[in-house]
Parts: C-alpha cells; sequence; structure tokens
C-alpha cells in the first residue's frame, strides 16, 4: 500500500470519526489541537487505525503520533 492509499484512508477515517469535512484534512493536521480530540477519542482512533491496516500500535508509540503524517508513516512502516 502506498503512502497516498494509506493517507487517503486515514483522512476517511478522521473525517467518520471527527466529523471533519474530508478536504480540510492535511498531513499537518494535528489531532489535539487542530481536532481538540481529547484522550479517549484519541485512544478509539487509534484502536481504529490498528483494526482498518492490521498493524498493532504500542501506547508509547501512540503518544508520538501528534498529526496525520506521523499516523500515515508509522503505518507504512508498520505493515
Amino acid at each position: 500500500m502506498t503512502k497516498d492509499e494509506v493517507f487517503n484512508r486515514v483522512a476517511d477515517m478522521i473525517s467518520d470519526q471527527f466529523e471533519v469535512d474530508r478536504s480540510k484534512i492535511t498531513g499537518d493536521l494535528n489531532f489535539k489541537s487542530d481536532l481538540d480530540a481529547d484522550s479517549i477519542d484519541f485512544v478509539e482512533f487509534v484502536l481504529n487505525l490498528e483494526s482498518e491496516f492490521g498493524a498493532t500500535i504500542d501506547d508509547e508509540d501512540a503518544e508520538k503520533l501528534n498529526t496525520v503524517n506521523e499516523a500515515v508513516d508509522y503505518i507504512v512502516s508498520h505493515s
């Protein structure tokens, strides 16, 4: 799966979960500051990422995922 394919799937997930216009989702979008995601929202999103991509994201690694690009890069490198 290419980075663009992963980005598009992640962006679709963000759009659905956080009710954000898909066209406004960029790689620099920050989960906490731009989406106002609290810790519960973020944990739920990480669980959805794991399910969607068949990946395991350690808690320590999840804490480092602040932007869409960081999440996409993590998925690409761990799939």
